[in-house]
């Protein structure tokens, strides 16, 4: 593994393989049943069967689409738990959007600040200051 030419190479792990079965009821979402498997396609008994829903939620932007784990021991209580999965996942989602745009409207940069490096005003360095002088400063 020390040459090279192998530290982009592309292979799959043998040691985590999934056989995939996929479930809908065609309206609300979908259900993957991740069933653990050796490298030669027998159930891996020493590995959990893994469930995860995924749907889209319209939002005034358009259609968002989740996916999420859901904790199941079957496939019955996996439909059964898909839609409060399904509403933990919206909600995290939303908040992280939210946390977005905080940082996003915290980084707003104010020409004349030491952010902006300095550049007193909004000529950015230019002859005059620029746009009219470039008096006006933002609080």
């Amino acid at each position: 593994m020390n040459n090279p030419e192998n530290r982009n190479e592309i292979q799959m792990d043998t040691t985590n393989l999934y056989r995939e079965e996929v479930f809908t009821d065609n309206t609300v979402g979908t259900l993957r049943r991740l069933v653990p498997v050796t490298a030669d396609g027998e159930v891996d008994t020493g590995r959990a069967t893994q469930y995860v829903g995924s749907t889209q939620v319209m939002t005034n932007a358009g259609p968002l689409p989740l996916s999420f784990e859901i904790e199941a021991g079957s496939l019955t209580e996996a439909a059964a738990a898909f839609g409060a999965a399904a509403k933990g996942a919206f909600e995290k989602t939303m908040e992280e959007l939210r946390e977005l745009q905080r940082q996003q409207a915290s980084s707003i940069v104010v020409p004349g600040s030491e952010a902006a490096g300095g550049m007193g005003g909004m000529g950015g360095g230019m002859p005059g200051g620029g746009m009219g002088g470039g008096k006006i400063r933002m609080p």
